[in-house]
């Protein structure tokens, strides 16, 4: 579907994929527009719903200049997928529930984090000196990093939130393997230094902003380029981070499952991070804010919710998008609401077949509590085509 609706209330328009936006969702889209440094038009993915600062499901164009909070604190979070030579009909109940205990035995969960004899060093060392510089250049942002958040240890953790897990079937009853984390403690801890760093900047500047958390760097700057270096190394860390978890996931599955190979290379995509790229004739840094790069050709992956259906995809290049579309259902109720709605009986009957939790622990991530993912798809059919449709048959929540 093209643009459902566009909002003219400030300096640029406001291009909307969905005509289901809340209005606190509503209001952030129009406080973007109204900056002076937004290039062309703010974009908004069928998945939007309201964030911290920045709208969750938009796209940020902007000249010369980026906003932290926009990026957000779970820096180059984002998803990986990956096909294997498995089949439904070498799956059953028993083989999945122990394979589901392996997963949640070597990939740490929520705030746990491998002991530092089991780190997977490996994988972090390549990040070591890059850090040391931007440390070298902020040592008061290694403050913000507490033992339980060792950027070592975390390699290869899932965080918690609506992170996860999952092993699928596709339309051909074959299996994929899911998964959805970023850039953990570290990349939270680079966020809200930089984001308090652009606070200080705009009051310094006595910058008239609609709501402080759309501080932005300009380029030239004190701080621009430490960020631009900081928020590229996160990206980087996030997805270093889920090809290691990929790697552990794999070995789990071939200690339960029968021999398999992988017959298709990894999609691993980003949905909270910024770029350098150009669109409607200028070089422009592109924010995406829960939402994934979908240039023609480009390989994304929208995941739907812990008892529904996600999406293979392929972009097709729209400008109107910035050549982006929505990185998944987007939520429908908060966290606080689902609680209040539902009951684990509820995620119960709305998880059926599916081998996850289903305690008090993750009714905020309830399927009622995002927006139906087949709608989602509908609206944006001028921004990707879907390749594959995954259906879940684990599910480990963060």
């Amino acid at each position: 579907m093209p643009v459902k609706q566009v909002i003219s209330e400030g300096r640029v328009p406001i291009r909307i994929y969905t005509d289901d936006v809340e209005a606190g969702a509503r209001q952030q889209l129009v406080n973007l527009s109204q900056l002076p440094i937004i290039h062309h038009h703010v974009a908004a993915m069928p998945d939007v719903h309201m964030g911290i600062g920045a709208t969750v499901g938009s796209v940020i164009a902007t000249n010369r200049a980026i906003i932290p909070a926009a990026v957000g604190v779970d820096i180059g979070c984002g998803m990986i997928a990956t096909r294997t030579s498995l089949t439904a009909n070498e799956l059953d109940e028993p083989r999945l529930r122990r394979l589901y205990d392996q997963i949640v035995r070597d990939v740490p969960v929520g705030r746990d984090q491998h002991q530092e004899g089991r780190a997977l060093g490996d994988a972090a060392r390549p990040f070591k000196r890059r850090l040391g510089r931007i440390l070298g250049k902020h040592p008061q942002l290694e403050k913000r990093f507490p033992r339980t958040q060792n950027w070592v240890c975390q390699m290869g953790t899932l965080g918690g939130g609506n992170h996860f897990i999952e092993v699928c079937l596709d339309e051909s009853q074959q299996v994929w393997l899911m998964l959805h984390s970023g850039s953990r403690g570290i990349g939270n801890a680079i966020g809200t230094y930089f984001i308090e760093l652009a606070r200080r900047d705009a009051e310094r500047r006595v910058l008239r902003l609609p709501d402080r958390d759309l501080a932005y760097f300009e380029e030239g700057a004190e701080h621009f380029d430490d960020y631009v270096e900081a928020v590229g190394w996160a990206q980087d860390y996030a997805a270093a981070n889920r090809g290691a978890m990929m790697d552990l996931v794999l070995e789990a599955m071939r200690r339960h499952l029968p021999s398999f190979g992988i017959t298709g290379e990894a999609v691993n995509c980003h949905h909270n991070y910024v770029a350098r790229e150009r669109h409607y004739g200028a070089d422009v840094w592109v924010t995406r804010k829960g939402a994934i790069r979908a240039r023609a050709g480009d390989l994304g992956i929208i995941p739907g919710s812990m008892g529904a259906r996600s999406y293979i995809v392929r972009g097709k290049g729209a400008d109107e998008s910035f050549h982006s579309c929505a990185h998944g259902a987007g939520r429908r109720l908060s966290r606080t609401q689902a609680q209040k709605s539902f009951t684990p009986r509820d995620v119960i009957e709305q998880t059926q077949g599916v081998v996850c939790r289903k305690d008090r622990g993750v009714v905020d991530e309830i399927p009622a509590a995002y927006k139906p993912i087949d709608e989602v798809m509908a609206n944006q059919s001028d921004l990707v085509e879907a390749l594959h449709t995954l259906k879940q048959v684990i599910c480990v929540k963060g």
